[in-house]
């Protein structure tokens, strides 16, 4: 571990390296965010990362963090919880809280609290009401190598009944190439939420016959496919990790995930930050806009729970 930055209030940002005989991973304490993965001898990481803290300072692409307490979009910026109608920050043009505003954990320093070769930890407290959001809450990120994967594992507790949709924001380029053209996707679901302004209309649809079934892998060609900014729907809650979706890199290197959440944002990158297209997201989480969707998996975290999530990136060379 070493020092990677200053941040406004003199407090620095850490690198940690995590590394085994099949991988190097450099982890941020500043958004606990995955800075870059190499695997074996490829010479580039599989994972567009910036070089210094500033970009990640910005919040513009939330490039490898850990966004939350809610992920993804609160329409209106207002949700029912515990009866009341709470209010959160307006970010995306007055009208949702996108990535939970300027409380987003993408945008602060985590505090490492066990590191070790293949092992890093980091835990961060957010107060009660920070952002609008409810409860003294403790979150802890959990990095872990095991030969060929990366696994994180996350949690969450609060004193009040809260709003919980923690979810990794990391982009993926296998190819090294300025954007992930002629990489192939498969995605492990039969429906998605179409959208309107960004949010779920509320329709659980089927994929079969839309530009979003990637049941059989599929081809991708950044620009010129349908937008891609969307939840697949693997499930109807969270459930033991499964394997979810496999992008496969022009040369044949593969990342098969496996998540225990229910939903999978795709992001096609297209305002990646200062280079369109230059990694596409998926983020295993719930769904978005789930308070506001009685229909939705609930995101709600009371006192008596544990908020748990696992996602795991294996990696593979055909």
């Amino acid at each position: 571990m070493c020092d990677w930055g200053t941040l406004p209030d003199g407090r620095t940002a850490k690198l940690i390296t995590l590394s085994n005989d099949r991988l190097r991973v450099n982890v941020l304490s500043f958004g606990a965010a995955i800075q870059s993965v190499h695997l074996d001898d490829i010479p580039h990481s599989l994972t567009p990362g910036f070089d210094h803290l500033a970009p990640y300072q910005t919040g513009k692409g939330a490039n490898g963090c850990i966004v939350g307490p809610v992920a993804n979009r609160i329409g209106g910026a207002q949700a029912m919880i515990d009866g009341q109608l709470t209010h959160f920050d307006a970010n995306e043009a007055g009208r949702t809280t996108r990535h939970s505003g300027s409380a987003g954990t993408h945008l602060q320093p985590w505090r490492p609290t066990m590191v070790a070769k293949n092992y890093a930890e980091l835990q961060l407290p957010l107060p009660d009401g920070q952002g609008g959001f409810p409860g003294n809450r403790t979150l802890i990120a959990a990095f872990i190598l095991t030969e060929a994967t990366l696994s994180l594992r996350l949690s969450a507790t609060t004193d009040r009944t809260t709003l919980i949709n923690l979810a990794n924001h990391s982009y993926w380029n296998l190819g090294g190439a300025p954007t992930y053209a002629g990489h192939r996707l498969q995605i492990n679901a039969d429906h998605y939420l179409p959208t309107h302004d960004n949010l779920p209309t509320g329709e659980i649809a089927p994929v079969a016959g839309k530009p979003f079934d990637f049941r059989t892998p599929r081809d991708l060609t950044p620009g010129t496919d349908a937008v891609l900014d969307h939840n697949f729907c693997l499930s109807n809650t969270r459930r033991p990790v499964t394997d979810i979706a496999t992008l496969t890199g022009p040369s044949g290197l593969s990342m098969t995930m496996a998540t225990t959440e229910p939903g999978l944002q795709v992001y096609d990158g297209a305002n990646f930050p200062g280079a369109p297209y230059a990694g596409l997201a998926l983020e295993a989480q719930s769904w978005p806009d789930a308070p506001n969707h009685p229909n939705f998996p609930s995101i709600l975290l009371t006192p008596d729970d544990i908020y748990t999530q696992e996602t795991r990136w294996s990696f593979r060379q055909l």
